[in-house]
């Protein structure tokens, strides 16, 4: 064997020896247009992660559709289709159930108490470990603020109202709905205004008003609901090929988990206040802010207790929803300690 020829061998042996090359730069397919604040918080998050690595890995966010359609994002990943994707953790909730109570909780804990429990009280764990089943490694890196409980064409004015409406709703949320007697639909969001426009859809929820201001809903449906009830927080993640993760050093997964935490903090620190600057922008065009009726309240509330306990049969959300409400009790007591009045 020549010389030349050996060291060739020698080197492609070596490269498959040591695992998967992982690129510098990343291709990662955005379930959301990087024009509204859903997308943008996955730019924010790939100029971070550019930061913490000194500017040796870069991610590239490519809109909606442009690399695999917008729902089929996560198997693109686990299959290595695509290196990488930045989501709604909700969506994925037909391959990952537990994950449906990441994208929204009814009648939740607080953003707050949400994202302390992700990164301190094992809510990480726990996802994490169900997405590596699939070959897929899960940052969630922006956690949204309770949302508005959707944008209708017609007022509510009791239960009975959502019998036979037709709402862009997704996750938990849509079960609940669907007691009432609503049929829901999962709209992709690019989609949603025209859903709302062309009277394929009565109502649609879908984000906080920074992001439905953007996406013009206030143009096409009179009414802005609250409060939130169907999502007190919303988890929003970058999704990795697990093999790619893997041929990274523990120091480049701490550069990721950097940037990941500083986009969570800049999301917490931003969105609060930003929302009544939002909804009084939007009424000086018409919007017309309302709380729903209490005896709404209380029937949506009462429907989720049903759909509660028998999720809670499975026992990854038993594991997940104790988790969470032993985390969300420690923070309670602290709170009452600390109360002045």
């Amino acid at each position: 064997m020549k010389k030349s020829t050996y060291l060739i061998n020698t080197i492609v042996a070596s490269l498959a020896a040591s695992g998967p090359v992982v690129a510098d730069k990343l291709d990662v397919a955005s379930t959301f247009a990087t024009s509204n604040l859903l997308g943008q918080m996955g730019v924010k998050f790939a100029d971070n992660v550019e930061i913490a690595t000194g500017g040796d890995v870069k991610l590239k966010l490519h809109e909606p559709g442009d690399l695999v359609p917008t729902l089929e994002v996560f198997d693109a990943v686990s299959s290595g289709a695509i290196d990488a994707g930045w989501d709604w953790m909700g969506y994925w909730s037909s391959v990952v159930p537990v994950a449906q109570f990441y994208g929204g909780l009814p009648f939740g804990p607080t953003s707050e108490v949400s994202a302390s429990w992700m990164w301190s009280g094992g809510g990480i764990d726990i996802i994490q470990r169900e997405y590596a089943k699939h070959n897929v490694m899960v940052l969630p890196c922006f956690i949204e603020p309770q949302e508005t409980a959707g944008w209708y064409r017609d007022e509510i004015t009791g239960p009975d109202s959502f019998n036979g409406m037709k709402i862009r709703m997704s996750g938990l949320g849509a079960k609940v709905l669907t007691k009432l007697g609503a049929s829901t639909q999962l709209v992709p969001g690019s989609e949603t205004y025209l859903a709302l426009e062309r009277g394929r859809v009565d109502a649609a929820d879908f984000a906080i008003p920074t992001v439905d201001e953007a996406l013009g809903f206030y143009e096409v449906a009179k009414y802005n609901y609250f409060p939130g009830w169907h999502q007190s927080a919303s988890w929003f993640s970058f999704i990795i090929n697990k093999d790619v993760w893997d041929g990274y050093s523990d120091k480049r997964k701490a550069q990721f988990e950097l940037a990941c935490q500083a986009t969570i903090q800049y999301t917490l620190n931003r969105l609060p206040a930003e929302q009544t600057e939002v909804i009084e922008r939007m009424e000086k065009k018409g919007t017309i802010t309302k709380r729903l009726p209490d005896d709404v309240i209380n029937s949506l509330e009462l429907a989720w207790g049903e759909i509660l306990n028998e999720e809670l049969k499975k026992p990854i959300v038993k594991e997940m929803y104790e988790s969470l409400q032993t985390h969300q009790a420690k923070i309670m007591k602290w709170n009452e300690l600390q109360n002045l009045k």
